[in-house]
Protein backbone atom coordinates (compact mmCIF):
# COMPACT_ATOMS: atom_id res chain seq x y z
CA UNK A 1 0.00 0.00 0.00
CA UNK A 2 1.52 3.44 -0.78
CA UNK A 3 1.13 6.57 1.49
CA UNK A 4 -0.54 9.50 0.79
CA UNK A 5 2.08 11.19 0.32
CA UNK A 6 3.33 8.77 -2.10
CA UNK A 7 -0.01 8.37 -4.31
CA UNK A 8 -0.16 12.26 -4.77
CA UNK A 9 3.87 12.07 -5.93
CA UNK A 10 2.97 9.44 -8.51
CA UNK A 11 -0.25 11.53 -9.57
CA UNK A 12 1.46 14.64 -10.33
CA UNK A 13 4.41 12.50 -12.09
CA UNK A 14 1.93 10.52 -14.21
CA UNK A 15 0.46 14.52 -15.29
CA UNK A 16 3.86 15.93 -15.59
CA UNK A 17 5.99 13.35 -17.29
CA UNK A 18 3.16 11.77 -19.60
CA UNK A 19 1.18 15.15 -20.74
CA UNK A 20 3.25 17.97 -19.39
CA UNK A 21 6.98 16.56 -21.04
CA UNK A 22 5.31 14.70 -23.63
CA UNK A 23 7.34 11.27 -22.46
CA UNK A 24 5.75 8.67 -24.33
CA UNK A 25 7.99 6.01 -22.52
CA UNK A 26 6.25 7.36 -19.36
CA UNK A 27 3.08 5.53 -20.70
CA UNK A 28 4.82 2.38 -19.38
CA UNK A 29 6.40 3.44 -16.41
CA UNK A 30 2.63 4.58 -14.88
CA UNK A 31 -0.14 3.01 -16.75
CA UNK A 32 -0.86 -0.93 -15.65
CA UNK A 33 -1.04 -3.00 -18.92
CA UNK A 34 -4.92 -3.52 -18.65
CA UNK A 35 -5.96 -0.40 -17.11
CA UNK A 36 -9.28 0.75 -17.39
CA UNK A 37 -11.13 3.78 -17.25
CA UNK A 38 -14.63 5.26 -17.32
CA UNK A 39 -14.04 6.89 -20.64
CA UNK A 40 -14.96 4.52 -24.07
CA UNK A 41 -12.42 6.76 -26.50
CA UNK A 42 -9.16 5.74 -24.79
CA UNK A 43 -10.28 2.42 -24.61
CA UNK A 44 -8.77 -0.83 -22.08
CA UNK A 45 -5.47 -1.11 -21.79
CA UNK A 46 -2.32 0.77 -22.12
CA UNK A 47 -1.80 0.43 -25.68
CA UNK A 48 -5.01 1.96 -26.08
CA UNK A 49 -4.28 4.95 -23.56
CA UNK A 50 -1.09 5.68 -25.90
CA UNK A 51 -3.22 5.89 -29.23
CA UNK A 52 -5.52 8.25 -27.87
CA UNK A 53 -2.52 10.44 -26.01
CA UNK A 54 -0.64 10.55 -29.65
CA UNK A 55 -3.85 11.86 -30.58
CA UNK A 56 -4.49 14.24 -28.04
CA UNK A 57 -0.30 15.54 -28.46
CA UNK A 58 -0.56 15.23 -32.00
CA UNK A 59 -3.87 17.86 -31.98
CA UNK A 60 -2.10 19.91 -29.11
CA UNK A 61 1.43 19.99 -28.87
CA UNK A 62 1.46 22.24 -26.50
CA UNK A 63 -0.74 20.28 -23.80
CA UNK A 64 -0.52 21.30 -20.22
CA UNK A 65 -2.20 19.88 -17.06
CA UNK A 66 -1.83 22.41 -13.91
CA UNK A 67 -2.59 20.33 -10.96
CA UNK A 68 -5.00 22.77 -8.92
CA UNK A 69 -5.67 20.00 -5.86
CA UNK A 70 -4.39 16.95 -5.27
CA UNK A 71 -6.46 14.30 -2.10
CA UNK A 72 -5.26 10.61 -1.61
CA UNK A 73 -6.55 8.23 0.44
CA UNK A 74 -4.38 5.19 0.90
CA UNK A 75 -6.85 2.71 2.84
CA UNK A 76 -8.18 2.71 -0.96
CA UNK A 77 -4.82 3.07 -3.30
CA UNK A 78 -7.08 6.03 -4.33
CA UNK A 79 -6.34 9.70 -5.57
CA UNK A 80 -7.99 12.50 -6.66
CA UNK A 81 -6.64 15.01 -9.07
CA UNK A 82 -8.24 18.50 -10.00
CA UNK A 83 -7.02 20.20 -12.93
CA UNK A 84 -7.10 22.47 -15.63
CA UNK A 85 -6.41 21.38 -19.16
CA UNK A 86 -4.32 23.97 -21.37
CA UNK A 87 -3.21 24.14 -24.96
CA UNK A 88 -3.70 25.16 -28.42
CA UNK A 89 -5.65 23.38 -30.98
CA UNK A 90 -2.76 22.96 -33.78
CA UNK A 91 -3.88 19.74 -35.57
CA UNK A 92 -7.29 17.80 -36.50
CA UNK A 93 -8.64 16.49 -33.23
CA UNK A 94 -12.79 15.29 -33.05
CA UNK A 95 -12.81 15.78 -37.50
CA UNK A 96 -11.57 19.42 -36.29
CA UNK A 97 -9.33 20.97 -38.69
CA UNK A 98 -6.40 23.25 -36.66
CA UNK A 99 -7.93 26.08 -35.45
CA UNK A 100 -5.12 27.94 -33.85
CA UNK A 101 -7.77 28.21 -31.07
CA UNK A 102 -6.19 27.92 -26.58
CA UNK A 103 -8.24 25.78 -25.08
CA UNK A 104 -8.99 25.33 -21.41
CA UNK A 105 -10.76 23.11 -19.78
CA UNK A 106 -11.48 21.91 -16.04
CA UNK A 107 -11.48 18.40 -14.85
CA UNK A 108 -11.53 15.84 -12.03
CA UNK A 109 -9.00 12.65 -12.54
CA UNK A 110 -10.03 9.94 -9.88
CA UNK A 111 -7.18 7.00 -10.14
CA UNK A 112 -6.50 4.04 -8.41
CA UNK A 113 -3.13 2.70 -8.08
CA UNK A 114 -1.08 -0.21 -7.38
CA UNK A 115 2.31 -0.70 -7.32
CA UNK A 116 3.38 2.49 -8.62
CA UNK A 117 1.06 2.53 -11.28
CA UNK A 118 -2.91 3.53 -12.32
CA UNK A 119 -5.00 0.36 -13.06
CA UNK A 120 -8.23 2.50 -12.82
CA UNK A 121 -9.52 5.59 -13.74
CA UNK A 122 -12.48 7.85 -14.09
CA UNK A 123 -12.27 11.30 -16.03
CA UNK A 124 -14.73 13.79 -15.35
CA UNK A 125 -14.92 16.90 -17.42
CA UNK A 126 -17.06 18.49 -19.92
CA UNK A 127 -16.22 18.38 -23.27
CA UNK A 128 -18.46 20.57 -25.12
CA UNK A 129 -16.60 23.00 -23.64
CA UNK A 130 -13.63 21.93 -25.41
CA UNK A 131 -15.89 21.33 -28.66
CA UNK A 132 -16.93 24.41 -28.80
CA UNK A 133 -13.20 25.85 -28.51
CA UNK A 134 -12.30 23.77 -31.11
CA UNK A 135 -14.90 25.19 -33.46
CA UNK A 136 -16.98 21.91 -33.22
CA UNK A 137 -20.91 22.81 -32.34
CA UNK A 138 -22.41 20.07 -29.44
CA UNK A 139 -24.19 18.80 -32.61
CA UNK A 140 -21.30 17.82 -34.40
Amino acid sequence: MATNAELKKIASDFFEQIWNQGDESAIDRFIAENAAGNDPQFGIGRESFREQWRGWRSAFPDVNFEIKELIADSETDTVVTRWVLTGTHTGEFWGAPPSGNQIEVDGVSIDRVKDGMVVSGFDAWDSSVLRKQIGLSNSD
